[in-house]
């Protein structure tokens, strides 16, 4: 087997050092800004294709981890699921979607007010940061989602969050939002948006009424 070049190495040890995911600028501050750092990850990744450690990136950082498949044999203790409330997870799902975003837009979205609690949470996980202040009269705060959250959810990047296609398949959409989505093509304006929202919100809830009974 061919040994590995200077550079290919060099990249290796930086990561295996870094205490936190790397960005090929911080690797390039190490290297040269002329080292051909992507090259090098590129053969690392083939290198630990299969192996115990494999290479990862997340965002546009990379870091070594255990191979997923193997990952239950370093746990000595049971993690118990994180449990979020269903205001959290729209909450999280509205700043994936539309970051960077404010509270008042998430808010909109969601056509209720959130507490302070819920980001708090959020940010507890490392999932949602500040992600600075909106250029508008009262400068409010955004909200971003981070590469913690990209690394829980076995993203590489935002572009890899589910579609709308793939909510339905995956029977994440509820029947309001299943027959909004279906009328919205056929509404002229806001006002009729509005009304097929409720109607079917009404028709849920005599479902679910006739369900009780």
């Amino acid at each position: 087997m061919t040994p590995p070049d200077d550079l290919v190495r060099a990249v290796e040890a930086l990561l295996f050092a870094a205490g936190e995911p790397l960005t090929i600028d911080a690797m390039r501050a190490h290297l040269g800004a002329e080292a051909d750092v992507r090259g090098a990850l590129a053969q690392l990744e083939t290198d630990y294709a299969g192996r115990g450690i494999s290479l990862v990136r997340r965002g546009e950082r990379w870091h070594f981890q255990t191979a997923a498949d193997l990952a239950h044999l370093l746990r000595r203790d049971r993690e118990e699921p994180r449990k979020l409330s269903r205001a959290a997870v729209e909450t999280l799902a509205i700043i994936a979607y539309h970051e960077p975003v404010t509270r008042a837009e998430i808010e909109a979205i969601r056509g209720v007010q959130i507490s302070k609690g819920t980001l708090d949470v959020l940010m507890e996980a490392g999932w949602v940061r500040p992600a600075g202040r909106r250029e508008v009269p009262g400068r409010p705060l955004t909200y971003a989602t981070t590469a913690e959250f990209l690394g829980h959810f076995g993203l590489a990047s935002r572009r890899d969050l589910p579609g709308i296609d793939d909510l339905r398949a995956a029977g994440l959409l509820d029947p309001v939002d299943l027959a909004l989505e279906h009328a919205l093509p056929d509404a002229g304006n806001d006002a009729d948006a509005d009304n097929v929202r409720e109607e079917a919100e009404d028709d849920a809830e005599v479902e679910n009424a006739d369900d009780r009974v």
